[in-house]
């Protein structure tokens, strides 16, 4: 990844090319703004989730099987994962980019779970997962924690596993929804 890349920048427009040796590549800085999930939120963040499961999740798991998912997916359970949960949105240029949700694991106070956790698919590879991640270590369901567990698609799981989250008791195998259980263990308060 390029060092502008890095640094949160994205690439505009079309790279021109100066020469053989040399082209110009337009970046601009992404300002993404992370803030809690409001219920007007529902539409746009079932529709950023929908497209990741037709656009990026239907290569592992079928087109079949995603649109089923994605006709689930709807503003109503949205709200209700956002219900059980602290779910934050991350917008860029007023347009909601990211989504991604904490919550307690069945109710423990030492352990939480990562949920929902989308980036439109044209802004794939560009930092807002990486804020997304970062967020979602700040909150108090994640700082109470000893343990947090993420249900990982195929798709997702070497990107989780930058962070430090690792297969569930050390096994490989998909769930029965077609997930690797990944896991982060820490000192509670850190």
């Amino acid at each position: 990844m390029p060092l502008y890349e890095k640094c949160g920048f994205i690439r505009i427009g079309a790279d021109e090319e100066v020469n053989d040796k040399m082209s110009l590549i337009n970046y601009e800085k992404t300002c993404v703004v992370s803030r809690r999930f409001q219920q007007e939120d529902a539409e746009n963040v079932s529709s950023l989730v929908k497209r990741n499961f037709i656009e990026v999740n239907s290569k592992d798991y079928g087109i079949k099987a995603m649109q089923k998912l994605a006709d689930r997916y709807n503003a109503v359970k949205v709200a209700s994962i956002a219900e059980h949960s602290h779910m934050y949105v991350f917008e860029w240029k007023g347009q909601i980019v990211g989504v991604g949700a904490i919550s307690s694991y069945w109710g423990s106070k030492t352990e939480s779970i990562l949920l929902t956790i989308f980036v439109l698919p044209e802004l794939h590879g560009k930092g807002i997962g990486r804020k997304i991640i970062n967020t979602l270590e700040q909150d108090e369901f994640y700082v109470r924690a000893k343990r947090i567990e993420i249900p990982a698609s195929v798709t997702a799981t070497e990107f989780y596993r930058k962070f430090g989250y690792d297969y569930k008791n050390g096994v490989k195998e998909l769930d029965g929804e077609g997930h690797y259980r990944l896991e982060k263990f820490k000192e509670a308060g850190l």
